[in-house]
């Protein structure tokens, strides 16, 4: 009986060892995504951002307000926006297909 207990106990403990090594895989892996999250979109900001400041003269000289003004301006024209879920409508059939 008491062999039987204490090889039960050994199999407990070898399972709950790795249970741990698992969690932690999993916490890594984890850590991995978030880090990849991150410079996916922080690459996605610079891209972008190049791209808007290729349309601006002197864009060195353009206060983060005017950015801001210029976009709200650009963005609230109705003709953009329909541009805009035109081409938004064009990905979503891409994607389906």
């Amino acid at each position: 009986m008491n062999e039987k207990l204490e090889k039960l106990n050994q199999e407990l403990e070898k399972s709950e060892a790795k249970l741990r090594r698992a969690q932690n895989q999993e916490k890594i892996l984890e850590h991995q995504i978030k880090k990849l999250t991150r410079k996916e979109r922080t690459h996605r900001l610079c891209t972008r951002g190049a791209m808007l400041e290729s349309y601006l003269p002197h864009p060195e000289n353009v206060m983060d307000e005017q950015i801001d003004v210029i976009l709200k301006t650009l963005f609230y024209r109705n003709d953009i926006r329909q541009s805009i879920a035109k081409i938004l409508a064009e990905n979503g059939k891409e994607e389906s297909e």
